[in-house]
């Protein structure tokens, strides 16, 4: 069966371009839908499995139980004190596992079935020294990465080596430096080094 345009051959070439040019838009809107679902599952997972450390400070609600909502700031033994539970060890533990730690010290004793949130509500500070305007501690931002990290710290100095940046992680227990580039993400704790160029 043979299927006859009118129209002039401007229009009929305009109308061959169109339908490529959709699917082209119908790909980059799904490719763009996927990536965003994956910064969004990441953002999730980061979280959940961000581990306590000391200096992060908490919001701790217990739901319908004002007396047992708090705000604590993590000791430099990586304790917090609780009302009716006493000091509590949550240095690298997750929030949901601080939430368990919790509902499991309330549940029978004080309530049938507690409801508890845990959230950051203000991170430790990560460091950074060396070749930098302002060397220091600053508040730590999720999502930081060594670029915003220099960023904050005022730039780099004039001698500052940009391919000699070392990063000390906290919590790490072999405390060996690791090189890192300026896309490389910083995490609250941690210890930034700029070293000096030579050349």
């Amino acid at each position: 069966m043979m299927v006859c345009v009118t129209g002039s051959r401007s229009q009929v070439t305009k109308m061959l371009e169109i339908k490529p040019r959709i699917y082209l838009y119908a790909l980059l809107s799904l490719a763009m839908m996927l990536f965003c679902e994956t910064l969004f599952a990441e953002g999730q997972n980061s979280v959940s499995e961000y581990k306590l450390g000391s200096g992060d400070k908490l919001s701790i609600v217990v739901f319908d139980e004002d007396d047992l909502s708090i705000e604590a700031v993590l000791s430099d033994a990586g304790t917090i004190s609780y009302p009716f539970l006493g000091e509590l060890e949550v240095k690298g533990k997750t929030l949901s596992e601080l939430e368990n730690l919790v509902i499991g010290g309330l549940k029978g004793p004080y309530l049938i079935d507690p409801k508890v949130n845990v959230k950051v509500i203000e991170y430790r500070p990560f460091y950074i020294h060396g070749e930098v305007v302002k060397s220091g501690g600053y508040p730590y931002q999720p999502g930081l990465t060594l670029r915003k990290a220099i960023t904050l710290a005022g730039g780099f100095t004039e001698r500052a080596s940009k391919t000699k940046i070392y990063v000390r992680r906290d919590g790490v227990s072999s405390g060996q430096p690791e090189l890192i580039t300026m896309d490389d993400y910083i995490f609250p704790g941690d210890t930034v080094t700029v070293e000096q160029s030579f050349f």
